[in-house]
């Protein structure tokens, strides 16, 4: 999401009450939303490779077909999946599930425990750009030149001249801007590439450390806010 962007939902239904239901609930919640009447028609999936959010109405024609495309698009992965259902049957690779006839307070529940799961997604995977060099020693002792790219809540992007093997434990300081002090991080490297770029998980900071690299990425954050309380 860019800043001050609404998280993007694709409303998948051709029931008029699921329509007429839903659309308040996701503008009180500052969910951008577009509506697909019918899935078999795939150019009329707006957002499709970018949505946050997909309420999914398995009695619209298609809508299985729909789903089971999505859980093989490996960028879909980090969507949140919401089925809108007639029956009580669970439905495979869906994270919420919402039971017809659809009314204001089921919505309401449903699309909270979404929102919850969305808000919480984007700050597990939302980095931001850092260009900081570091000098980060393995667990033989050995050390590495590396430039710490990004930063978010569980791990970092890094680029490297050097060949380090994913599965190494790398330990370092960041000096992150606005903070008063660098902080210690050890940190797994989860995946590389030729070019150079890799990927680490966080495995260990000391908590203060912890607290302020959450604070800090708090105060970077740029999502609308739900007009709604979500308690």
């Amino acid at each position: 999401m860019t800043p001050e962007m609404a998280f993007e939902c694709l409303l998948v239904s051709d029931d008029p009450s699921v329509l007429s239901a839903m659309d308040p609930i996701l503008h009180d919640l500052s969910i951008s939303t577009n509506v697909c009447r019918n899935p078999l028609r795939t150019d009329s999936w707006p957002g499709e490779t970018s949505a946050d959010l997909f309420v999914i109405d398995m009695e619209a024609i298609g809508s299985a077909q729909l789903l089971q495309h999505l859980c093989e698009l490996q960028h879909c992965h980090r969507s949140t999946l919401l089925a809108v259902s007639g029956t009580d049957c669970s439905v495979p690779n869906v994270h919420v599930i919402l039971r017809k006839p659809v009314t204001p307070e089921s919505g309401s529940r449903s699309l909270k425990v979404a929102y919850s799961k969305m808000l919480q997604d984007f700050r597990k995977h939302t980095r931001f750009a850092l260009m900081t060099p570091v000098i980060a020693t393995d667990e033989g002792n050995r050390t590495h030149c590396v430039t710490v790219c990004n930063i978010g809540a569980g791990g970092v992007g890094i680029a490297t001249s050097e060949k380090i093997a994913v599965g190494t434990i790398l330990s370092f300081m960041i000096r992150v801007p606005e903070l008063e002090r660098e902080i210690s991080v050890r940190a797994r490297m989860v995946w590389t590439r030729e070019t150079g770029v890799g990927g680490c998980e966080f495995v260990h900071m000391p908590p203060f450390d912890v607290q302020l690299l959450h604070a800090w990425l708090e105060s970077r954050y740029r999502f609308k806010k739900p007009l709604i309380s979500l308690g």
